[in-house]
């Protein structure tokens, strides 16, 4: 298969099940942004891996950080290709509802990491180690691509993505958290926000 097609030279790019878009359209912005958070999670696994910091267990209940995030990223693709689906009028091309036990998953393991963090008094800014940084930054762009999506399931698509709504919800307090957790293990103290003026 070739990388190049030349197909999209002109502004617009195929979506499953045919329909050509304009690469503007919301339904590629949120594919786009869902890629991007993959990405900078993708760089988080790469920074924990040459940390020194995790293990197959490295939390106390035996939940391993990499693995989440791996599982994490492949839940991700699925949802793009939700998204990408969302204007098909092939009923070949209708994806496999999202299951409503991903999100639970993300609750379990919201819970797991953060039952090992003390308590928040305040907001922190965010940063802290590599790691955490990524993580922090992994977050911010999951909260843009669901305001994407509810911007998409606003305006543009009958396709039932309330699922992957509540997904990507969950999957922003978990980015949280596990940037918390990654600045314990690296021993990156949180700094608080207090107010400029």
């Amino acid at each position: 298969m070739k990388i190049y097609t030349r197909n999209g030279d002109k502004g617009e790019t195929g979506l499953l099940g045919g329909v050509r878009v304009p690469k503007s359209n919301l339904v590629i912005e949120v594919c786009g942004t869902i890629d991007e958070c993959n990405c900078l999670i993708g760089c988080s696994i790469t920074a924990w891996k040459h940390s020194d910091l995790g293990s197959p267990a490295d939390s106390n209940d035996g939940t391993d950080l990499e693995s989440v995030l791996a599982k994490i990223q492949s839940e991700l693709f699925d949802l793009g290709s939700r998204v990408a689906a969302a204007l098909s009028l092939n009923p070949q091309t209708q994806p496999v509802l999202a299951d409503e036990q991903s999100s639970v998953q993300l609750e379990k393991w919201i819970d797991q990491f953060d039952g090992q963090l003390p308590a928040l008094q305040t907001f922190i800014l965010p940063g802290g180690s590599p790691v955490g940084s990524q993580l922090h930054l992994a977050r911010t762009v999951c909260r843009r691509a669901e305001r994407r999506l509810v911007s998409l399931i606003e305006s543009q698509t009958d396709r039932d993505l309330s699922t992957d709504l509540v997904y990507l919800n969950r999957l922003g307090d978990l980015l949280f958290v596990m940037a918390r957790y990654a600045n314990q293990i690296g021993g990156s103290v949180e700094t608080p926000w207090t107010a400029s003026t």
